[in-house]
């Protein structure tokens, strides 16, 4: 950060991540955190907490994309937008999406610990139903509020048991009142890992994506 040799609280992140995992844990150390349940909703409930405790407004569109926004010095520029999702896969990591909401909302935690007024406003993400596990789906807010995807078309999509996404949404109360449109950014930052028992059981540190899968 400018002017300054401090870094992120990594306990703080660590700690926020460990507490999020609590959430749907699986007793092999994963977190099952389908999008739309009573559990996406308490870790939606719970980053909700965490944002507005840290002085963020905090909305919701009518797709249930999450938004939390710290105003800029100068409220004409464009927001620079951070972060990625919480709902997983029916056996996720605790990581996979996850890392890279908690991981922006310690950069707003250490902004405002150091008393930073940022020039242009910034706005952490939560999307939703990134996984397309539940639905069968994926990027399914992000692509909603692209214009990728009608609403109309995501709200008809039905789990195995029938539930619809515009059901779904209402039950959990998270069908915003903002509606799912794009907006300017001046940039866009998703820090995020994908998981599986390859590299760790290889012992290797780093892995090199190749391709991702799109629907």
């Amino acid at each position: 950060m400018s002017g300054t040799n401090q870094r992120i609280d990594g306990k703080r992140l660590w700690d926020s991540l460990m507490a999020m995992a609590e959430i749907g844990a699986t007793p092999k150390g994963g977190v099952k955190r389908l999008t739309l349940t009573d559990v996406d909703k308490a870790g939606r409930d719970r980053f909700r907490g965490w944002c507005e405790a840290l002085g963020l407004t905090v909305r919701v569109d009518s797709i249930g994309n999450m938004f939390a926004r710290r105003e800029g010095r100068d409220p004409a520029r464009l927001p620079v937008l951070l972060g990625s999702h919480l709902d997983s896969q029916p056996t996720g990591g605790k990581f996979d999406g996850a890392l890279g909401v908690i991981a922006g909302l310690e950069v707003m935690r250490s902004i405002h610990d150091l008393n930073i007024v940022t020039e242009a406003p910034i706005e952490l993400v939560n999307w939703t139903d990134e996984e397309g596990s539940r639905f069968g789906h994926s990027l399914m807010g992000s692509g909603v509020w692209a214009g990728i995807y009608t609403q109309e078309k995501a709200y008809g999509l039905r789990d195995v048991d029938g539930v619809s996404v515009g059901d779904a949404l209402d039950a959990i109360g998270y069908k915003g009142p903002h509606k799912a449109a794009p907006f300017p950014a001046d940039a866009y930052f998703e820090l995020h890992i994908e998981q599986g028992p390859i590299l760790e059981r290889e012992g290797k540190q780093i892995g090199v994506v190749t391709g991702a899968q799109v629907r």
